[in-house]
C-alpha cells in the first residue's frame, strides 16, 4: 500500500514538472516571437543604406528621408575618395534598425599632406634621409658650383621649406660642387691618342686613372674611345680620369697613378 502511494506522489510531481516546463517554453515563444518583434517594430524599422562613396550632404539627406539621425564620425586621410566623401559608416549597410537610430559618418580628408622640411645646408645623404622621414621622395639632383656652400651640400630645393604637399611628392635639389676656383672642366679626350690624352690631362691638372684596353679593328691602337668622368663635367684638381683605349689582342686592365 505504501509503495503504491509513493508511486502516485511521484507521478503527480512529474506531471507538475512537465507542466512547468511547458509553461516556460510557451512564455519563451510568446516573448521571442510576439512581444519582442512587436517592441522592436514599434515605430517602424528601416534598412541601413550604403553611404560610403556619397558626398556628406547626399548621405545626410538620404538618412533624413529614412527617419535616421546622421552624426559626425570625424574624418581620416583616404587616397580613394576626395575630401568630404563618406569613407566609413556605422552601422554598416543592410543592417536593420529602428527609425531614429543614429548613423555615424566618417568623411575623407583627402590624401595625407606633409610639410616640406628645410634641406639647404644638409649633405646629400642627410637630405635623402630627411625626405624619407617626412614622407617625401627625392627627384632629380643637379650639381652646380657654389661659393657659399661647401661641396656636396644642398644649396636649393624645388619646393621651399614649410610648403604643404601631398605625401610621397617628389622634391628636386641642387647640390654644391664647391667653389669654381677649386674645379676644372674635364677635357674631351675621345679620338685622341694615349700620349696626347696624357699630355692634356697634365695641362688641366688631372691624372690618369684606370686604363682599360679594348680590341678594335677599325681604330689605331692607343686611341681613346671613352672616358669617365665625361667631357664637360666639373671635377676637383688632381681628379683621376679613367680611359678606354684601343689595342690589338686581348683585353687588359692597367692602373697608373702619379
Amino acid at each position: 500500500m505504501k509503495k503504491k502511494f509513493n508511486h502516485i506522489i511521484k507521478s503527480a510531481s512529474a506531471k507538475k514538472l512537465l507542466l512547468a516546463i511547458l509553461i516556460l517554453l510557451l512564455l519563451f515563444f510568446v516573448c521571442n516571437n510576439i512581444l519582442l518583434p512587436w517592441y522592436v517594430n514599434k515605430g517602424g524599422v528601416v534598412t541601413i543604406p550604403k553611404l560610403v562613396g556619397l558626398q556628406n550632404e547626399e548621405a545626410i539627406k538620404l538618412l533624413d528621408s529614412l527617419g535616421l539621425e546622421p552624426r559626425d564620425g570625424g574624418s581620416r586621410s583616404d587616397v580613394r575618395y576626395p575630401i568630404g566623401v563618406v569613407v566609413f559608416q556605422n552601422p554598416a549597410e543592410n543592417g536593420i534598425v529602428k527609425k531614429g537610430r543614429r548613423v555615424y559618418l566618417t568623411l575623407s580628408g583627402g590624401e595625407q599632406e606633409v610639410v616640406v622640411p628645410n634641406l639647404k645646408g644638409k649633405s646629400l645623404r642627410d637630405a635623402k634621409f630627411t625626405l624619407d622621414r617626412s614622407g617625401l621622395k627625392l627627384a632629380e639632383t643637379e650639381y652646380l658650383p657654389s661659393d657659399e656652400f661647401p661641396e656636396n651640400t644642398v644649396v636649393d630645393q624645388s619646393i621651399q621649406m614649410g610648403a604643404t604637399v601631398k605625401k610621397n611628392s617628389f622634391v628636386s635639389i641642387i647640390v654644391s660642387q664647391g667653389k669654381i676656383i677649386d674645379k676644372v672642366e674635364v677635357p674631351n679626350l675621345v679620338g685622341k691618342s694615349y700620349n696626347e690624352a696624357e699630355k692634356i690631362l697634365g695641362e688641366f691638372g688631372l691624372k690618369l686613372g684606370q686604363i682599360e684596353y679594348q680590341p678594335s679593328s677599325n681604330l689605331l691602337p692607343n686611341t681613346i674611345i671613352e672616358q669617365y668622368p665625361r667631357p664637360g663635367e666639373l671635377v676637383s684638381w688632381g681628379e683621376m680620369i679613367n680611359l678606354f683605349v684601343t689595342k690589338t689582342g686581348s683585353k687588359k686592365i692597367e692602373r697608373f697613378e702619379y
